[in-house]
């Protein structure tokens, strides 16, 4: 074995030592080929049913071959960029050296990523994007969390990098002593045509714009078109589109910055009639909120965000039936039974509930630089008028920047891991749903006890991969205890728990409840935007609230608005959520779904899907069946991709601008 390992060596030099300065770029682009090929071929027959549904493997690994091209590319374009300065007989010695390790490197990194891709897929749907940078800043909860829940696939990502390192750097040994083969004069002149060459090869098309993405997107299936991808490209790409995020839904195409504006406020007042639109240059979407409880003292406000809580967890919105709890407290307020989330990570689902913005392919406002201050929130309206604000936590809050986005737009207090004192239990992502609630209670009844209004924010962790909780609590829905059926049936366990407690208590009279999922465990379908795994849960409760069905469309974005209302607060705000206390039975509703570069617009069960570089797609949702179907727009669909290109367009033009916030609070005062 060892004498055919070492001709099959002396065979890819023989070929490779032809490209002279070039071999072991040669040597990489073989090997690395060789990579992106086993891998793409093993994620295809591991996904075959998915695949099958959509495309045929053929598709796949062509157009992945492409891709594959465009990234040898980009790992030629270093070492191509320094040719003319070394590879010569004056510096070949350090031409040789620094391509070893350039090569080993590289090929290094690339079998990481594509040994952490199955993973990554099987816990975000998607190759590795730019969620695989943004959680390299948080350490401690993603080691937690490796070394718990993917322990195999962390030991197997570090031995099969350091295998391929101390093979690559066994193949590259003879490139250590190889002679320079070609003269000087010689590079020089083959250096335009390789360099050119290679330019055309990342370009990746002749058409007038690079390859990106999207130009792959061949399926309705986006975890399909990412197998098309190999992962370093995945990823390069998503960093590169983060500089772009101020201007990221330009994606969809483009209307004057005041057709946005008048689109909006027009399509607000279709679905609610109780729009009030307040004339202001500065705040184009600011309201007069009237509200529909008049009330000597306002209520309290507590919202308790759910984690990855999504319709798939409710056995009445046609899930399993882990969330006994659940369905036992919406017989006593008001449940919401077509709410859709606005994304698929935390951050986006609290952008939503806390500050009622809308969606864009960037990065939650919770993470961007232009919110972090002056930006509207429910806590910064509540605390002007002299309620205590508060998020309480049972991780490390910073932790997408939470404790910074929420201290800089009106929260006071942070309570977070750190501040627990003998937790029951503790996990990879903090303190248990337990803990959390049992210290949310005491929170509460202080802050009631104290006579001041109150605004809490309570978010849950326990239903979060590696999925842990205390033992003894709840009779297993799953054999295996580590399941996320199991971790929602504890966090529904959790919740019944406390609000045993809250309906005995003092404050629950004075109190208005929020309970809502930030989005579905796991988004992924054989859709552009996998519709049924946007729908979440909701219900408001406490109080006077008397039991409700909702049965028309909702947003997350809703939920602020309607809160307001319920509470008794007359208020301006620049929130573009409808008052749903005010919603009649024959109310049609609309809601609004991101799926990466995907946004899906529904009013009804009609929907249109925007997407970059791509004919807008329409069809019907059937939410007794969980099927989009797919048809021809009609002549009078113009309109509703109008609205729905008006409503994506809109929250990017407020970032940028910085035209959401108070009347009070512009960023120009301090």
């Amino acid at each position: 074995m060892p004498g055919l390992l070492t001709r099959a060596r002396q065979l890819i030099w023989a070929i490779a030592r032809s490209f002279g300065p070039y071999a072991p770029l040669v040597v990489m682009s073989l090997v690395s080929l060789l990579a992106f090929t086993l891998s793409r071929a093993g994620l295809v027959v591991w996904q075959h049913e998915r695949v099958a549904a959509v495309s045929n493997w053929q598709e796949i690994m062509f157009n992945g071959l492409r891709v594959d091209c465009i990234q040898l590319g980009l790992m030629w374009l270093p070492p191509l960029l320094l040719a003319p300065l070394l590879a010569n007989s004056r510096f070949w010695r350090s031409w040789r050296n620094f391509t070893y390790v350039w090569v080993v490197l590289c090929t290094g990194l690339v079998i990481l990523l594509e040994i952490a891709t199955p993973a990554f897929i099987a816990e975000y749907d998607a190759r590795p994007n730019r969620l695989f940078i943004e959680y390299l800043k948080y350490p401690h909860e993603v080691m937690s969390m490796l070394w718990v829940g993917f322990r195999v696939h962390l030991f197997a990502g570090l031995i099969g990098t350091l295998l391929a390192i101390l093979a690559m750097g066994w193949l590259m040994r003879p490139w250590l002593k190889q002679e320079q083969r070609w003269s000087n004069v010689a590079t020089w002149i083959t250096w335009p045509v390789i360099f050119l060459l290679a330019a055309l090869v990342i370009r990746g098309t002749i058409s007038h714009r690079p390859a990106n993405p999207a130009m792959f997107a061949l399926t309705t299936d986006s975890m399909v078109n990412n197998l098309i991808l190999d992962s370093p490209w995945s990823l390069i790409h998503a960093v590169y589109s983060l500089k772009h995020e101020n201007k990221s839904s330009e994606i969809y195409g483009e209307l004057p910055d005041e057709d946005v504006y008048r689109i909006v406020r027009e399509t607000r007042a279709q679905f609610d009639p109780a729009f009030t639109p307040v004339p202001n240059a500065d705040l184009p979407t600011l309201a007069q909120l009237t509200p529909t409880r008049t009330r000597e003292r306002p209520l309290n406000l507590v919202i308790i965000l759910e984690e990855s809580l999504g319709a798939t967890f409710v056995e009445s919105l046609g899930g399993v039936p882990v969330t006994p709890n659940l369905e036992r407290l919406k017989e006593q307020g008001w449940w919401f039974e077509q709410l859709y989330a606005t994304g698929t990570r935390s951050v986006r689902g609290i952008e939503a509930v806390v500050t009622g913005f809308q969606p864009t392919p960037a990065q939650s406002v919770v993470k961007l630089s232009l919110s972090q201050r002056h930006f509207f929130s429910l806590a910064s309206l509540l605390k002007q008028r002299g309620y205590d604000t508060e998020f309480i936590y049972g991780g490390e809050s910073h932790f997408d920047n939470m404790s910074g986005f929420f201290m800089g737009n009106g929260f006071q207090r942070v309570q977070e891991q750190k501040d627990y004192v003998d937790p029951v239990f503790v996990g990879s992502w903090g303190a248990s749903d337990e803990d959390l609630l049992n210290k949310a209670h005491e929170e509460i009844s202080a802050s009631h006890a104290s006579g001041k209004p109150f605004f809490t924010l309570v978010f849950t962790s326990s239903n979060h991969a590696p999925f842990e909780f205390p033992d003894g609590r709840i009779e297993l829905y799953d054999p295996v205890k580590a399941t996320d059926n199991n971790a929602v049936k504890y966090a529904d366990y959790a919740l019944g728990q406390f609000f045993d407690k809250a309906q005995k208590s003092a404050y629950w009279k004075d109190t208005l409840f929020i309970v809502v999922a930030d989005h579905d465990i796991r988004v992924h379908g054989h859709n552009m935007v996998p519709i049924e795994h946007f729908h979440i849960p909701a219900l408001i409760l406490g109080a006077d609230i008397e039991p409700r069905k909702i049965k028309s469309v909702a947003s997350q974005i809703d939920l602020p608005v309607t809160a307001l209302s319920l509470m008794g607060i007359t208020a301006q705000h620049p929130m573009t959520g409808r008052d749903l206390s005010r919603e009649h039975g024959d109310t049609q509703g609309r809601a609004m779904m991101q799926f990466e570069n995907n946004f899906a617009w529904m009013e009804g069960n009609k929907v249109v899907v925007l997407r970059p570089g791509k004919t807008p797609t329409h069809g019907t949702w059937d939410l007794a069946a969980r099927h989009f179907s797919q048809h021809e727009p009609a002549s009078q669909d113009l309109e509703f991709e109008t609205r729905a290109l008006a409503n994506s367009l809109l929250p990017s033009l407020l970032y940028r601008e910085r035209r959401y916030h108070l009347l009070e609070d512009s960023p120009g005062t301090e």
